[in-house]
């Protein structure tokens, strides 16, 4: 019973979980949640380039920018990451912003997965564990 059980989690996860193809992440992401903890609020957005390697966005407070770095199949860094120094404007902000830089110059893996019942990647580091959802483009 336990084997059944085992086989079936792994097939629903595996279901739901698949790793990310590059032409997949072009576009604009908004991040909402991080480390467990819902931060739309904060608009974060990671903007993929897959084809010029770039990363561009907002960290919550901040404009950023940086090149990525393909380490292996799944997991990339953007080790020089650019960014616009303007004032935060509350505590949410700097924590978004702080954890965000962290994971993108540490190196995430990337996943397309089902989380919070809605489609979207998980960026995963040693440190972070970042979820977004694709933004829709009129």
């Amino acid at each position: 019973m336990l084997k059944k059980t085992s086989l079936i989690l792994t097939l629903v996860t595996t279901l739901y979980t698949q790793t990310v193809v590059a032409n997949d992440l072009d576009g604009a992401w908004h991040l909402r949640v991080m480390d467990g903890m819902e931060v739309r609020k904060a608009r974060a957005i990671l903007d993929f380039n897959m084809k010029k390697m770039k990363l561009s966005g907002f960290d919550a407070c901040n404009r950023i920018g940086g090149k990525l770095i393909k380490n292996t199949e799944h997991n990339m860094t953007t080790p020089q990451l650019m960014s616009t120094k303007m004032a935060c404007r509350g505590k949410i902000f700097n924590w978004v912003s702080k954890r965000l830089h962290e994971t993108l110059k540490e190196g995430f893996d990337i996943k397309e997965e089902k989380k919070y019942g809605i489609e979207g990647i998980t960026l995963k580091s040693h440190s972070h564990e970042l979820f977004f959802k694709k933004m829709q483009r009129d």
